[in-house]
């Protein structure tokens, strides 16, 4: 406590003369250069190799960008800056400018927070119908201007940027994808982590990071969410915050302390929309998980790390490493313990709540750090084959089923990162290809990890996608026995070769007149302003939501008919077992609900929500004319 009164005296000036003195160690003795290039007496400090400070740049340029959502009438906005020296001032104008306004109309002051160096700014009952001018200056100083737009309801496709993985060996600016995006003008970026591989120095990682694509982020909604490496371990298994004994974390926990992490997070996920359910975890560490919707796509923002079990010590030992497995005579069950988590109790309650409240929502969807399988055989070198690889969500089994089965709920795809292979994959809970559709994001820079897809016999699954010019394609198991079936990969053809390294970011299309979800896959250096540039192999692909719950129909429930209402919300819920069997916005007045098993059904119904039953014990039969439904508003 003491510590945070002196850091909010810190920032608004009251105690600069001892600023160097009292924080050249925000994080404690333990960890004496954490963050070093951007605390003390930074711009004093000059690293090896080096001719100046790391982040001293000229102070006109100290303002560097700035990224925000706005969702249920709240705008939220983080201004990042480059460190300050003492004698600079501590607080940060947003000023606004609408189409009427003549002149910038200053609405809210902030201070910079330390460490970190950001500010961030909140503002309550934001018209989301105008588009309007922002700009975030720091006094005199220095300045940087965007645009928030308005949220996108009236147009028919939402155009999603998906990207991951950021490698710092290659530095410089990423110009070929930024400008690339703002061709395609996606109404929403996301980051699904690996911003900074820079693990001790976030502040330097995320800054540059930001400035690599402050031109795409200024002027749209921006998801950013950190992974691993943004929080400086080479793998996370969070278990609710506890300590981790090195960076590599099998054992489960975060290494670096809980003001380090809360650091990372605030800076990259602050202008999120509230979480869910803010309670702390273990040592103060916070969470973020949470929904974010843009025109009329809904989407969920999990949490894959925080509270997932770590596996040394929990499961045998069964290659290398604790999470590497490459024994092929190992019991999966062995490794699917009982008392292990993914996900976590707190945010399966938040899937199945998020998947039934459809307020402002036609479509869904999930954003998440990595796969919920391993669609990966060759890690890190193409000589290196690996059975199972725990760090991605395919492990635990069970959780990873539990989650899919509540995604599939919704009709809802999955977009991810992590992996540094792209591949768009069907999942398979119960039976092959039963589940809802994945997209993995290919790495920005893929210079760090490189993976392949390539099954041992090189022979083709079962139900291969027609006419695909991959040879790998259609129904496999991964090296944990999950289900899926490959649609598209995008293979490193020479990692030596910027140009052939699988370099790139995807594209995901939502379009709501259909329900139709398009997944694009670009490499780097693609032109899109050219109108023959080639996506990788194996896209585009385009799904329709409803073949996200992809089990097989074995009859339909009685039409329904709704007298005074347009699309509304229709849940289906088993009698027996009491599962809801999906809660979907239909399109139009009518809909006939499809069930995959033998029983009797309640149906419920409402504007956003399931809030009304309308049949009771239905059961599926044949010629049914129909139900006429008026519901209450």
């Amino acid at each position: 406590m003491r510590f945070l009164l002196f850091s909010a005296l810190v920032i608004v000036g009251l105690l600069r003369p001892v600023l160097a003195e009292e924080l050249a160690q925000p994080f404690g003795p333990d960890f004496p250069n954490l963050d070093s290039n951007a605390v003390g007496e930074w711009w004093k400090r000059i690293p090896k190799n080096a001719n100046k400070p790391r982040l001293l740049v000229p102070r006109e340029d100290v303002v560097a960008f700035a990224i925000y959502t706005h969702d249920r009438g709240t705008l939220k906005l983080t201004c990042q800056l480059y460190p300050l020296k003492p004698d600079e001032p501590r607080q940060v104008h947003l000023e606004l400018k609408g189409p009427e306004d003549q002149d910038w109309q200053l609405v809210k002051t902030e201070p910079v927070i330390f460490p970190g160096w950001s500010a961030h700014f909140r503002i309550d009952q934001w018209d989301n119908s105008r588009t309007v001018e922002y700009r975030v200056r720091l006094g005199d100083l220095s300045s940087f201007e965007g645009v928030i737009r308005k949220d996108p309801i009236d147009k028919d496709e939402i155009v999603v940027g998906s990207l991951s993985c950021n490698s710092s060996r290659t530095p410089g600016p990423r110009p070929t994808i930024v400008e690339n995006l703002l061709k395609q003008d996606p109404d929403l970026l996301f980051f699904a982590g690996d911003q900074s591989y820079h693990h001790t120095q976030h502040t330097f990682g995320w800054l540059e990071f930001g400035m690599q694509f402050r031109d795409i982020l200024k002027d749209r909604p921006v998801v950013t969410i950190p992974d691993d490496h943004d929080v400086g371990q080479a793998n996370i298994w969070g278990e609710d915050g506890k300590k981790a004994a090195t960076p590599a974390g099998p054992q489960g926990g975060f290494y670096y302390p809980g003001s380090y992490v809360n650091m990372v997070q605030r800076c990259q996920t602050w202008h999120l929309p509230d979480a869910y359910d803010p309670t702390l975890i273990d040592r103060e560490i916070g969470v973020y998980y949470t929904r974010l919707r843009v025109g009329g796509i809904d989407f969920a923002i999990l949490e894959d790390r925080k509270f997932k079990s770590g596996p040394e010590g929990k499961i045998p030992k069964m290659g290398p490493r604790p999470d590497h497995i490459n024994d092929p005579n190992y019991d999966r069950q062995a490794v699917d313990l009982p008392d292990l988590e993914l996900l976590g109790d707190r945010q399966m309650q938040f899937l199945d709540e998020w998947g039934q409240d459809w307020q402002g929502a036609e479509m869904k969807a999930v954003l998440s750090q990595t796969a919920f399988c391993g669609a990966v055989h060759l890690h890190g070198s193409p000589s290196n084959r690996l059975l199972a690889d725990l760090d991605c969500n395919g492990w635990p089994q069970t959780g990873r089923n539990v989650a899919l089965r509540s995604i599939r709920r919704a009709w809802a795809p999955h977009l991810c990162g992590d992996q540094h292979l792209a591949v768009v994959v069907q999942h398979g809970i119960e039976a092959a290809s039963d589940g809802p559709f994945g997209f993995t994001s290919p790495a920005i820079v893929n210079t760090i990890y490189g993976r392949w897809w390539h099954p041992l016999d090189e022979k083709a699954g079962a139900k291969p996608v027609v006419g695909s010019p991959l040879p790998w394609t259609g129904q496999y198991e991964d090296g944990l026995g999950n289900l899926i079936r490959m649609l598209a990969y995008a293979n490193p053809q020479d990692r030596s070769d910027e140009t052939k390294r699988a370099d790139g970011y995807g594209v995901v299309r939502f379009r709501k007149s259909d329900r139709s979800i398009v997944f694009e896959c670009w490499p780097r250096f693609a032109n899109v302003a050219d109108g023959d540039a080639a996506q990788f192999a194996g896209w585009p692909l385009e799904i329709k939501s409803h073949e996200n719950d992809g089990r097989e129909i074995i009859g339909y429930l009685p039409e329904l008919r709704f007298q005074n209402v347009e699309s509304p919300v229709v849940q289906v819920v088993h009698d027996e077992t009491k599962e809801v069997i999906y809660t979907i916005r239909i399109q139009g007045k009518s809909f006939r609900p499809p069930v995959y098993q033998d029983g009797t059904y309640t149906i419920r119904s409402g504007m956003d929500q399931p809030d009304q039953i309308v049949v009771r014990n239905s059961k599926q039969q044949q010629g049914v004319e129909g139900i006429t439904v008026n519901l209450r508003r």
